[in-house]
Formats: C-alpha cells, sequence, structure tokens
C-alpha cells in the first residue's frame, strides 16, 4: 500500500505517518524506484497507533506498548503497568484541573462585572502585592 491509502485506512494523516516512521515506530519497505510500500503489519501497527493515542498515551508510551504487542512472551503486568502509569498521569491531570477550576469560579464568583476598574480577577493574576495595591488605592502617595 501506498502512504496514502494506508493514511485513509489507518485514519492518520500521511504527515504524521512520515513522522513515526522517521522516529522508527513503524519501518515500511521501500520499492525499488524508492517509494514507501507499507504492508498489512504496518497498517495495524499504524491504527494501533492512532487508538493509544487517542487515549492520550506519550509517543515513548507507543513504543512501549508496540514492543510489549510485539512480543508474544510478554506479561500481561508489563502492559498494565504503561497503562497504569498513563491512568496515574491522568488523575494528576484531573485533580490540577479542578483545582484551577475551583479557583477560577472563586475568582469569577467574586469579579462584580460591572463598569468600576477593581477587579479581583485582574488582581489575583498580577500576584498578592498588587491585590493588596488594588484593594487600596486611595493608600498610595
Amino acid at each position: 500500500m501506498n502512504i496514502g491509502t494506508v493514511a485513509e485506512r489507518s485514519s492518520l494523516p500521511a504527515k504524521t505517518i512520515r513522522y513515526y516512521e522517521e522516529i522508527g515506530l513503524v519501518r515500511p519497505a521501500r520499492d525499488s524506484n524508492g517509494y514507501r510500500a507499507f504492508s498489512d503489519t504496518d497498517l495495524h501497527k499504524l491504527a494501533f497507533l492512532a487508538r493509544a493515542r487517542s487515549l492520550g498515551f506519550t509517543l515513548e508510551d507507543c513504543r512501549s506498548l508496540l514492543r510489549l504487542y510485539e512480543d508474544r512472551s510478554r506479561a500481561s503486568a508489563d502492559v498494565q503497568a504503561v497503562a497504569q502509569e498513563h491512568l496515574d498521569r491522568i488523575t494528576r491531570k484531573i485533580a490540577d484541573l479542578e483545582l484551577m477550576r475551583a479557583t477560577l469560579r472563586h475568582l469569577v464568583d467574586r469579579c462584580q462585572g460591572d463598569e468600576r476598574p477593581d477587579c479581583p480577577i485582574l488582581a489575583d493574576l498580577a500576584g498578592s502585592d498588587a491585590a493588596a495595591a488594588e484593594a487600596a488605592p486611595a493608600e498610595r502617595h
């Protein structure tokens, strides 16, 4: 298969496929004219990579998962460890996002959203010293 066909069947852009080849995730054969010749195995790997990336696995995770997939003597515990590590990263990221949401919700709720120039959102973004100055502008001499 040529790159256009494999791109269509794997739902990956040709640019991504070329990048995956460049970093060694896939190694298509080359025809005598130098064009890439993708096999069904290459197509399967690309679909595997597309699914793994859609789940947020890093390229290094994908490399590990592909290696494990191709190793018939693998232990499923090794696969689980890669997935668990990724799940832990997702869990930490969700906690960070929830904290950001709570902080932003608090700031939005404190902001009057009117014609006055004072704004707790901007004061918070500027830092605590600026927040104090913003809160008490008349005290400046």
